[in-house]
């Protein structure tokens, strides 16, 4: 396996996107879709797409399934042009998406891979060792992964999402992280929380604000602030995945914190005008 700059795993999905007015309330009613249709998903692939579309290097290591559903997600990143290795899995994670156009989201997860065996383990703790940095994100096998990710000093970047600050599969993630990644939508002060990622060993922590940019807390304790890019909004899946991936990508080629949060949102902005994860897979799955 030859080297990459950039070693990512977690989940890539097969999801059906289902665009409505509002969110459902929990009480049995009926409601017309405004739009639907099915593409790729994850939160890895997410990332993976928006690194490879800035050229660097990386390897995205996913687990699918022989089905159907597995044959599509498999097809489409590799005509999007993202080297992938995958592992085997009893089915392809599925996701069901309800979207609002202002990016609320509701997803439900129809299917998703448990953990391998390891029989893969020693090419993946040598392509983690030879990385210049370590993306897991939230799944029971980059859990899995991660005590062999520790091992390899390489530095870990981790992307919480919606974290709520309590819940416990997060845990190991942010003590193990180099960097933080969150939204706002579960957190009631985001910047408290990046300055206790700090605080319990992080380098960096970020939280994305939706339309508002993002804030970040550097090692130093400084606070920084980056507006949002604008640009018509049709899709919001996957803009948080290239907002940490234009952050990387600017980090590991020397930027500041500043210009690399500005890199994380030039990046974000270049996904949200498709309904895809990344405009990579507009002819893949037209």
């Amino acid at each position: 396996m030859s080297a990459v700059s950039v070693f990512i795993a977690g989940p890539a999905s097969w999801n059906s996107i289902v665009v409505l007015d509002r969110l459902p309330e929990p009480v049995p009613h009926m409601q017309f879709a405004e739009e639907t249709w099915d593409t790729v998903g994850g939160t890895s692939a997410g990332k993976a797409l928006s690194l490879t579309s800035l050229g660097r290097s990386v390897l995205l290591y996913a687990l699918a399934g022989s089905d159907e559903h597995g044959g599509r997600v498999r097809a489409a990143l590799a005509d999007a042009g993202v080297p992938t290795r995958w592992g085997g899995a009893e089915a392809t994670e599925r996701h069901l998406n309800l979207m609002t156009r202002q990016g609320g989201r509701v997803s439900l997860y129809l299917a998703s891979p448990s953990t391998t065996d390891g029989a893969d383990d020693d090419e993946l703790r040598s392509a983690m060792a030879a990385a210049d940095a370590i993306v897991l994100d939230l799944a029971a096998e980059p859990l899995r992964l991660l005590p062999m990710a520790i091992e390899t000093g390489r530095p870990i970047w981790v992307d919480v999402h919606d974290y709520d600050g309590e819940a416990e599969f997060h845990r190991p993630f942010l003590e193990a992280a180099d960097a933080v990644f969150c939204n706002t939508d579960r957190l009631d002060d985001p910047v408290a929380f990046l300055r206790s990622c700090i605080t319990a060993g992080a380098t960096l922590a970020v939280c994305t604000l939706g339309a508002d940019g993002a804030v970040a807390v550097d090692a130093e304790g400084a606070e920084h602030r980056i507006g949002a890019v604008p640009v018509e909004v049709v899709d919001t899946n996957g803009a948080g995945d290239a907002f940490l991936a234009g952050v990387l990508d600017a980090s590991l080629s020397g930027a500041s914190v500043s210009d690399a949060l500005a890199a994380g949102a030039r990046s974000a902005s270049s996904v949200l005008g498709t309904r895809h994860l990344h405009p990579l897979l507009d002819s893949v799955l037209a």
